[in-house]
């Protein structure tokens, strides 16, 4: 008695893994789950691709800013100081302009 029981036990066993493998084997090949794949794949190539040409944009800016705007900015910053100076020479001296 506890010999055929143990056979249905086995039995029961193979058949769930057998399902289990039927399941995932029909979940692996649907068309849906290979659609999701490429469009995954593609999404993530089109990101890689946007964040390249953005760092590139960056880059030209940054540079772009530090060659063209920076030394602008410093010369400006002279300008003025050097009109304070004569200002208070001038404010000193008592003369006005």
């Amino acid at each position: 008695m506890a010999s055929s029981q143990g056979k249905k036990r086995v039995s029961a066993t193979s058949n769930d893994q057998s399902l289990i493998s039927r399941v995932s084997r029909s979940v692996s090949q649907s068309p849906i789950l290979n659609q999701t794949k490429r469009a995954a794949s593609d999404a993530a190539t089109v990101s890689k691709k946007l964040m390249r040409s953005t760092g590139r944009a960056a880059w030209i800016a940054g540079t772009t800013f530090l060659i063209l705007v920076v030394p602008l900015i410093i010369e400006m910053d002279r300008e003025q100081q050097l009109n304070d100076l004569e200002l208070q020479q001038a404010s000193l001296l008592g003369t006005t302009k």
